[in-house]
């Protein structure tokens, strides 16, 4: 699978692979599937975006990832024919060209280095890369939920993304309760509906394939399938538990034997 042929990130116009996925999403044609970084590295970012997932999260909220080393793994994912995706709130003017359509805008507009890695000229960019941008804010606190009305109504926001940790903890319960919690979940649904009432591509937060797909039921757009750190704690616990289960026969024997000889 690591070898697998992939699209690449941008085409020619600017769009990207996380678009189409969610384009694809909303037509019925199957989720928008991420993958979620909180490991800093280029090699492991690297990997990760070519196992064939649509866009990557670098967590560098609960990530141990720093500002340059976050740079590189955008660097890595990027080459890789995925779209990293940016959580953010409110960044709507900050993610936007100063333009005749956007005259909110508070993005410089001196892109030098933006337009090569787009595969387009100057004016090429410039002329598509407002409508290209992606747009994501999360939404995981009570006061978000209560607001989520005005939010998904802002023109320019694209995504809302749910973090039902947070969620659950700002509303008062154990995070990791989330999903057993009545009025956690019907927070949920308010937000799922209310985005989808508003266009927008509404995603999840998934730990497990099961998790994931029974969001996807639900009509999330998009949504990520684990992460590094719960692939790599699940892999090695798991494997310590066969080694061990392995070598209980061998060890009492081993023990049998060394009793033995102290008798002898």
């Amino acid at each position: 699978m690591a070898n697998q042929t992939l699209s690449p990130v941008v085409d020619r116009t600017g769009r990207t692979r996380l678009r189409d996925s969610l384009e694809k999403a909303k037509r019925g044609e199957g989720p928008s599937i991420g993958q979620w970084l909180e490991f800093p590295g280029y090699s492991l970012a690297k990997t990760v975006a070519r196992l064939g997932a649509d866009w990557v999260l670098i967590d560098t909220e609960h990530g141990n990832i720093t500002d340059n080393e976050m740079a590189l793994q955008i660097g890595a994912v990027s080459s890789s024919g995925v779209s990293p995706v940016e959580q953010a709130e409110g960044i709507v003017r900050c993610c936007k060209y100063l333009s005749a359509s956007w005259p909110q805008g508070l993005r410089p507009v001196g892109a030098m280095f933006a337009p090569p890695a787009f595969n387009q000229t100057d004016r090429e960019y410039l002329l598509s890369a407002n409508d290209n941008v992606m747009v994501c804010v999360q939404i995981e606190s009570r006061k978000a939920v209560e607001n989520i009305e005005q939010i998904a109504s802002v023109e320019g926001i694209d995504m809302l993304f749910i973090g039902p940790n947070d969620l659950a903890a700002s509303m008062g319960y154990v995070a990791a309760d989330h999903a057993s919690i009545p009025e956690v979940q019907e927070a949920i649904a308010h937000v799922l509906k209310t985005g989808l009432a508003a266009g927008k591509y509404v995603g999840h937060f998934a730990l497990s394939a099961e998790e994931a797909a029974e969001r996807v039921r639900q009509g999330f757009h998009f949504v990520n399938c684990g992460a590094d750190i719960v692939a790599l704690t699940a892999w090695m616990t798991s494997e310590m538990g066969k080694l061990k289960h392995l070598v209980a026969g061998d060890m009492k024997r081993f023990k049998k034997e060394s009793l033995n000889g102290a008798d002898t």
